[in-house]
């Protein structure tokens, strides 16, 4: 019987626990166990003591150049002490290990655990807790680069929506909307305003906050360059998206831009482009949804469209965006 080719597998968690605990020479019972499959595969190791983030990138989701250029960042700001879930080297002092799945070679990063909860309704300390720790890592990578993507308006709109056409047809007024959006931006808009590293995907789901409201940073997987209110505008547009109650939002936005610039100040036209950079990062995650449908397969659908372009239209109505 033929064996057929594999596309996308899930590694045993067994096996994975063995090697690691091998490879890193980790002492004590480490069990390992699959926590979550998306983007990337993620595993959890950890015996009474100890608990470690085991991260396998998805086949060519990203070079092993990509992947070390995250890996010299999250060094950069472990080294200025910053609180970041940060890699691990094995006993050679190699951060990245080589796998070979059925699909092919997959790469794989040891992580710190970052101790504390994921918390959804957060109060306006934890807010500005967040904005100042973002200030922070703007600050230190601030005219830096990476050898990795740069989020321009090809790669934020111009991109996503040729992604986006594999899977819905251009006539859905939905696709012309995000068509228009995407020729109403240049990349002039942002002329002036403060460039550096973006970690493009801080939200609540990639930090752990303890009781005593000590934040943990992680997943700097769509790290890239880009002007800093990319982030900025994420934030308070996944902010905006959680709190119903508009007024618990304002607290927490203006609670989030003092916490910010109690360390890093922003120009007026960067807080002007706050909400068009929101809007530009949520279309490019959209993109990404239809570039891994491998991954988004169980819930991308023509009403998921209509859904997401209405959080679009949402945010634009309530901060006076006009096409």
């Amino acid at each position: 019987m033929k064996v057929f080719p594999v596309t996308t597998s899930t590694l045993s968690a067994k096996e994975l626990g063995a090697y690691i605990t091998t490879v890193y020479q980790l002492k004590g019972d480490f069990d390992c166990k699959l926590f979550r499959t998306g983007i990337n595969h993620t595993y959890f190791l950890s015996n009474k003591e100890t608990k470690y983030v085991l991260r396998v990138y998805c086949y060519e989701w990203r070079s092993k150049s990509e992947i070390l250029e995250e890996i010299a960042l999250l060094n950069l700001l472990k080294k200025e002490k910053l609180a970041i879930s940060f890699p691990i080297e094995d006993k050679t002092g190699v951060f990245v290990q080589e796998i070979n799945a059925p699909e092919g070679k997959r790469y794989a990063v040891l992580f710190s655990y970052a101790k504390g909860e994921k918390i959804r309704y957060m109060n306006k300390e934890t807010c500005f807790s967040i904005g100042s720790l973002m200030a922070k890592i703007h600050t230190i990578t601030s005219n830096k680069t990476l050898n990795r993507i740069s989020y321009k308006k090809d790669s934020l709109l111009t991109l996503p929506y040729q992604n986006l056409k594999q899977f819905f047809s251009e006539q859905l007024p939905e696709m012309n909307f995000i068509r228009e959006l995407a020729e109403s931006f240049q990349d002039t808009d942002f002329e002036n305003t403060q460039k550096g590293i973006v970690h493009l995907d801080i939200w609540y789901d990639n930090m752990a906050v303890t009781s005593e409201n000590e934040i943990t940073l992680f997943d700097f997987d769509f790290c890239g360059n880009g002007e800093q209110v990319l982030d900025i505008g994420y934030f308070c547009k996944q902010l905006y998206h959680i709190e119903s109650d508009k007024s618990k939002y304002e607290m927490k936005r203006l609670a989030f831009l003092d916490g910010y610039q109690s360390i890093k100040q922003l120009s007026d036209k960067e807080l002007n482009l706050i909400p068009k950079a929101g809007l530009a990062v949520f279309v490019y995650y959209l993109g990404v949804q239809a570039q891994r449908f491998d991954w988004s397969n169980i819930f991308l659908s023509e009403n998921y469209l209509k859904m997401y372009v209405g959080k679009l239209k949402s945010w634009m109505k309530y901060n006076d965006i006009k096409k």
